[in-house]
């Protein structure tokens, strides 16, 4: 990887986890000033994001998927920052209600899905259902097998109704997660955290590594690809985010819509 550009993966492409370096930094060859550059991502991200909403026309949808303290509520709060809030919705997507699990499981993502004007940021999404899942064989093969075309089918119909879809995988490495497990255990501000699934869920990391090869594999589609964001270094992660949404919103194209009338036209009384 030498570039962002190298982190979408190609409709077509298998995909192994293994191929993509946890700390890797495509170019950058050292941690640049990070403050400055994310405030320039930030000012830049609110200025779309007005522009997004004066047009009225599309909204942008963000899937954010991770293993473990991969950096999902991290990148929402860094990335997402300058977001005005009334036009920003974050839903987290946690085990299915008794009411959700009564009907497909899509059922409960297509309703928060953002309006024409506004960004969707979903922690956590449909994927869980063709992941954790899996993992933990909740459903039968034959079941979760079908979900893949599902989810295309799903995804693109978004897509054709004017909703734009940017999916990350903030991949880290099994040797970082040991260490942000531990900064948790270490830090008494941070032991609400904890829980001891998260201990159990460990065990099962190299399956969750062939269940997300198979979904970004199935699902990086040319209306809705993947990026796989080399997410050890924090810094980066946020950085990589950024700019691959202001580089998607800038070439929207976006315009801001003429008034019905002549504006010079009105006088203040």
């Amino acid at each position: 990887m030498k570039t962002l550009a190298d982190l979408r993966v190609k409709p077509g492409r298998k995909v192994s986890l293994k191929d993509y370096a946890p700390d890797a930094t495509p170019g950058f060859k050292r941690k640049p000033d990070v403050d400055v550059v994310l405030l320039e991502c930030t000012t830049r991200l609110a200025e779309l994001q007005y522009l997004l909403y004066a047009e009225n026309k599309r909204s942008i949808l963000i899937v954010l998927q991770a293993m473990d303290t991969g950096g999902k509520d991290g990148t929402i709060r860094h990335v997402m920052a300058g977001l005005n809030p009334s036009g920003c919705r974050v839903k987290a997507f946690k085990v299915p209600t008794e009411e959700e699990r009564e009907h497909d499981f899509l059922w409960r993502i297509h309703q928060p899905v953002p309006p024409k004007g506004e960004f969707g940021i979903f922690n956590r999404s449909h994927y869980e259902d063709v992941i954790v899942v899996r993992v933990h064989k909740l459903v039968p093969r034959t079941v979760w097998e079908k979900r893949y075309d599902q989810i295309n089918a799903f995804e693109r119909h978004l897509v054709e109704n004017d909703v734009i879809l940017l999916k990350f995988f903030l991949h880290i490495s099994r040797d970082e997660q040991r260490k942000r497990i531990q900064a948790r255990i270490d830090d008494p501000t941070k032991n609400w955290k904890l829980a001891p699934a998260d201990f159990e869920e460990r065990k099962h990391w190299d399956d969750y590594q062939r269940a997300y090869e198979d979904a970004i594999t199935k699902c990086s589609t040319k209306w809705a690809p993947w990026h796989i964001i080399p997410a050890d270094k924090k810094w980066f992660r946020n950085l990589a985010v950024s700019r691959i949404m202001i580089e998607t919103l800038e070439a929207m194209n976006m315009k801001f819509p003429k008034p019905s009338f002549d504006p010079s036209k009105l006088k203040l009384r």
